[in-house]
């Protein structure tokens, strides 16, 4: 048994707060008593139990997370749910049970650490999408979510023996997930499916390393070459790292 009966009692060195209560919960106050680097997740809609410029105001080192769109780590169960419903109908799951539950976890933390999606950059402007204090979970407009989710909880129902209809060739279910999003993808799919075919080796030089880095990675991403390993700098591969983006050098 514990004497402590209030928030303010137990907030001391906590490393965690995970809130979904009512807003002006969690005070200034509280927040500096918290251990080093604190996770706080102020779920509350619509005013969370503090307002992330408040909590970094007195604690700098905080990472933020909240239900609101107009702060950076929003948590909202559209990241979830309809990719689970989407590979839990695939498969023909009799249940949604925890080993999909974690795959849609494990799913989502991997595209967090990903490289930049053009198409999610340019939907959210100038903001650094790399994965740090300010980008912990991938933004809900994010269009590989079904590409990277469904896959996986359909898989992980497959292995608990959940699904009546397994799927039999994974490439081509993601193909199909890719052209819900991606409606270029029928254009292209033959130009890269050729391009395969005859790689190219990729030489740049000059200024402009981050649409430089974004090139390398796309074009090795996509199988269609390689960037050359004997031009590739010490200055480009930190400019890879900048931007999230993986180095295809030799690849």
């Amino acid at each position: 048994m514990t004497a402590k009966r209030t928030l303010d009692d137990v907030i001391e060195g906590a490393d965690i707060f995970l809130g979904c209560s009512g807003p002006k919960v969690l005070t200034q106050e509280m927040v500096k008593k918290m251990a080093r680097a604190p996770m706080i997740l102020a779920l509350a809609n619509p005013e969370p139990e503090i307002l992330p410029p408040l909590a970094k105001e007195v604690r700098p080192d905080a990472i933020i997370c909240t239900g609101r769109s107009d702060y950076p780590n929003q948590v909202n169960n559209v990241l979830c749910f309809p990719f689970i419903f989407r590979g839990a109908l695939d498969v023909g799951a009799t249940a949604i049970n925890e080993e999909m539950k974690l795959a849609a976890v494990r799913a989502i933390a991997e595209l967090a650490h990903a490289e930049q999606s053009e198409v999610v950059a340019s939907a959210y402007g100038d903001q650094d999408l790399s994965f740090g204090p300010e980008y912990i979970i991938p933004k809900p407009f994010d269009p590989r979510l079904i590409v990277k989710i469904a896959p996986a909880v359909a898989k992980a129902a497959m292995e608990s023996g959940v699904a009546t209809r397994p799927i039999a060739d994974f490439d081509v279910y993601i193909d199909k997930l890719t052209e819900f999003v991606y409606k270029t993808n029928l254009f292209m799919k033959p130009i890269f499916s050729q391009a395969r075919k005859a790689p190219k080796r990729v030489v740049s030089a000059g200024r402009g390393r981050g649409a430089r880095s974004a090139c390398h990675s796309g074009t090795g991403n996509a199988g269609t070459g390689e960037t050359d390993p004997y031009r590739s700098s010490e200055r480009d591969r930190n400019a890879h790292s900048e931007t999230g983006l993986a180095d295809q050098s030799g690849r």
